[in-house]
């Protein structure tokens, strides 16, 4: 199905509070949208992100603090700012599959931040063909994820979806070979052969790959760990993963 309109969740990386807002406005190599201030923000902080507003173009707008939290999704650490970054690389599952790029990652229930965050710069260095980040189940895109990624999030090629499950199914549809990765996977994530397409599940911290996403994997994968260690960080797994596709030569 065409789509006519795009969110503006999978245009634009949403940072918030002062910091993070001023820092996205100095950056040269960062197109800022907007940015949404407060009208309960006064005085010298407020001041200070007008005027690097003006002197970046950006246009500043004015809305209630309420607002402002709802937009931001974090009420404690917004501090009556928020800004959205484009980002040229994001865009919807469905529109990204029209190119059936050859390899993606699909987060399933990673919630921590620091792990969304690495897994986006571990697979923007390897040349992943995209990643996709669903907008539930998975940790926001927000000013934590940005540090962890050291900035590379604004750049990554995020692919976004409702979740795991909807990703997993039109992935499966559109002719993927969906693969998990687990301890007790079947074949070596270096021995096994791939689909010339392939999108690779990563599970959550805690509960690893969902039941819903399982049920349509069509391969489950391991990494061969000779020491005495039962699992690997989801990103330290990614990332062997990434370089094992890379050493393949076929990350696109």
């Amino acid at each position: 199905m065409a789509e006519t309109t795009v969110s503006p969740k999978d245009r634009f990386l949403t940072v918030y509070g002062r910091k993070p807002v001023l820092e996205a406005l100095d950056d040269p190599d960062l197109r800022v949208d907007k940015v949404i201030l407060a009208d309960t923000a006064r005085g010298p902080a407020a001041a200070e992100i007008q005027r690097a507003a003006k002197a970046a173009g950006v246009p500043v707008q004015r809305a209630s603090a309420h607002r402002v939290k709802v937009l931001a999704g974090n009420g404690k650490q917004d501090q009556g700012v928020l800004a959205d970054v484009v980002a040229p690389r994001m865009k919807p599952l469905s529109t990204a599959l029209a190119d059936a790029p050859a390899r993606v990652l699909l987060l399933d229930g990673i919630t921590t931040p620091a792990n969304v965050g690495m897994i986006l710069r571990t697979a923007t260095a390897a040349g992943l063909g995209g990643i996709v980040v669903p907008r539930r189940g998975v940790a926001a895109l927000d000013p934590l994820v940005v540090k962890a990624s050291a900035g590379v999030a604004f750049r990554a090629p995020v692919l976004r979806c409702a979740t795991a499950a909807e990703a997993a199914s039109m992935l499966v549809e559109a002719g993927y070979g969906l693969y998990a990765l687990g301890a007790g996977g079947a074949e070596s994530l270096f021995e096994a052969p791939l689909a010339e397409r392939a999108a690779f599940v990563l599970g959550g911290e805690t509960g690893g790959v969902s039941e819903e996403v399982a049920s349509l994997v069509t391969g489950w994968l391991s990494i061969p760990m000779p020491g005495e260690v039962e699992s690997l960080n989801v990103s330290a797994a990614a990332a062997v993963l990434c370089f094992e596709l890379v050493r393949r030569g076929t990350t696109h």
